[in-house]
């Protein structure tokens, strides 16, 4: 079981259901399990940068992922497996706010971004603790990921469907642009080129 969420709590959300298939058409090897330069893998890597920052992270798989489980459950995250998750990310998020419906905020990141600092982290929670609807990290004038969000849009993230996740979301409604120097706010793993260090 999920931890209960405190409601003036701003949780983390580590989206890890993504089939991967460009990293692997064939769909043999989990992107998310590969290891980095420094040795760890993508998911604990994004995983930790998370906790870092969030005590509490609920972090959403694909079912049959059992090794995925193990190291994100040793990494220090509690673990969901959503069963529909081959509807897309927005089934995969809709399944973890169920169960942490009670926070003040959610962070929302993604398992495939492991070079997030957690000092990104730590501001964007703090954006939304201070009244931020959304929040997102902006860097030369690009926004990346994670997103926080606050409460007030807990019935429209519920609603999502699809593969477009929260996006449409940021188009229609004011967010807080923080601006971080963190280039990892940009930079995902969707190709075993990308596993290489730059």
């Amino acid at each position: 079981m999920p931890p209960k969420a405190s409601p003036d709590a701003v949780v983390g959300i580590l989206l890890a259901a993504g089939r991967g298939a460009r990293f692997d058409p064939a769909g043999v090897q989990n992107k998310l399990l590969q290891r980095l330069p420094d040795g760890r893998e993508v998911a604990v890597a994004s995983a930790v940068n998370l906790l870092a920052a969030i005590p509490s992270v609920l972090a959403v798989i694909r079912p049959g992922s059992e090794a995925l489980v193990e190291r994100l459950q040793a990494a220090g995250c509690e673990v969901t497996i959503c069963p529909n998750a081959e509807e897309g990310m927005a089934a995969s998020l809709v399944h973890a706010l169920s169960l942490m419906r009670d926070a003040h905020g959610w962070v929302i990141a993604l398992a495939d971004m492991p070079y997030v600092k957690p000092s990104t982290i730590a501001t964007l929670t703090a954006s939304v603790k201070q009244g931020a609807a959304i929040a997102a990290p902006v860097i030369n004038g690009r926004r990346g990921n994670p997103v926080a969000f606050g409460c007030t849009h807990l019935d429209a993230l519920l609603q999502l469907r699809g593969d477009e996740g929260a996006r449409h979301l940021l188009g229609n409604h004011p967010v807080t642009q923080v601006p971080v120097d963190d280039p990892g706010i940009l930079r995902d793993i969707d190709t075993p080129e990308d596993l290489a260090d730059h």
